[in-house]
């Protein structure tokens, strides 16, 4: 029976920056872009702060280190008995942070460590399996393995293909199966995340795969899909004074920024492929960042009860108040909508700005715990993402 898992150059801060020009894919583009990897070299050389303090962050965590040990495996299990996703998790961040480390300075030690964490997976992995939970690594792990290959794209040694084969086989299959079926749920059974990361990896694969139906498959779900992660579900009510209620609000906070993760993610992904769903309906996204933040940050905000079918019968359900678990919760989640809004675009956003002062100097996975919300985001967004 399917059922409710547990989700997991400087621009002038005055100007208005627009997306870039569409073509068949950008590349690098999708978290990062030539231009965002020569900034960061720059500031870091420069010794720059917030830059500085963001690069110590990422030098300090032991996934980053040239000398960290993969352990690929033919069978990953997340959900049931046998779990060992752990696995998989620890190296892509590994594979991700290595690579961040060899595109900033030049280490080949590091940039060889990432070639060979992600070669050794595409030759190893076969089977991504569980109970529904499946679903959310094949979102999250999908979007992330894909971040890091296309970092290293061109790397001497890397088999981009082999990698490729990997994504198409066994994660676009399962993203494309759960925006589909949904696990044979009711339609609004599953929370906005269960979406977001699967929507996540389609369009990070389309991207490394210059595959344009899988861009566009991704992009037309976020403005119209039916489920949960598409933008008007996942940011269903809109308030005055320029906030918006996250889909989640009523469940936990923890959730909730895990949510401004992953539809940050998105949006960035897009940007660097020439569309902009930042502003999509009047900034929508924006002002949900806002509510969340403010929220979080100890104040009060509007809510309007929320209504859903869950399970395979749609049984109805509903939240009356926003949720107070995880409230004030940390991640690295800010930093990337902060750079968009307020740096690209140059507008006001005072909880989103707060908040990313809050956690500022950002860290990554291995940096907030050692369980799987604490590598739900690649992070170290102060570094990357800071204009």
């Amino acid at each position: 029976m399917a059922g409710v898992g547990l989700g997991a150059a400087a621009v002038s801060s005055t100007s208005i920056a627009l997306a870039p020009s569409a073509s068949a894919a950008t590349h690098p583009g999708m978290l990062h872009t030539q231009a965002d990897f020569d900034r960061m070299r720059d500031r870091v050389n420069a010794g720059t702060q917030p830059w500085r303090a963001g690069w110590d962050r990422l030098v300090a965590n032991s996934h980053s280190q040239s000398t960290w040990t993969p352990r690929p495996t033919a069978t990953i299990i997340r959900g049931g008995d046998g779990q060992n996703y752990p696995q998989l998790y620890n190296d892509i961040h590994a594979a991700y942070q290595n690579a961040l480390r060899w595109r900033i300075s030049g280490s080949t030690a590091h940039g060889d460590k990432a070639r060979d964490i992600l070669n050794g997976w595409s030759g190893t992995f076969r089977t991504l399996t569980g109970n529904a939970d499946r679903f959310l690594a094949a979102g999250i792990y999908g979007y992330q393995f894909a971040n890091a290959a296309e970092i290293m794209r061109g790397y001497s040694g890397f088999d981009l293909n082999r990698f490729k084969t990997m994504m198409l086989n066994i994660f676009y299959p399962m993203n494309n199966s759960f925006l589909t079926n949904h696990n044979d749920a009711c339609i609004t059974n599953y929370w906005a995340n269960w979406d977001l990361c699967n929507m996540n990896s389609i369009l990070a694969i389309g991207i490394l795969c210059d595959d344009q139906a899988k861009i566009d498959q991704a992009i037309n779900y976020f403005k119209t899909g039916a489920g949960n992660g598409s933008i008007l579900h996942a940011i269903p009510f809109l308030h005055s004074g320029g906030l918006a209620q996250w889909q989640e609000s009523g469940r936990d906070q923890g959730h909730t920024m895990m949510g401004v993760g992953l539809m940050g993610t998105f949006c960035e992904m897009a940007w660097n492929q020439g569309q902009d769903l930042y502003g999509y309906s009047g900034n929508r996204f924006m002002q949900a960042c806002e509510y969340i933040a403010r929220y979080n940050l100890g104040q009060s905000v509007p809510f309007t009860t929320y209504r859903w079918g869950s399970g395979q019968n749609c049984a109805q359900q509903q939240q009356t108040a926003v949720s107070s678990a995880s409230r004030g919760q940390d991640r690295p989640v800010w930093a990337l909508v902060h750079a968009h809004y307020a740096q690209r675009r140059g507008l006001s956003v005072p909880n989103i700005t707060a908040y990313m002062n809050r956690v500022r100097p950002e860290g990554g996975g291995g940096d907030y715990g050692t369980t799987s919300g604490g590598f739900d985001q690649l992070g170290f967004g102060t570094l990357t993402h800071t204009r």
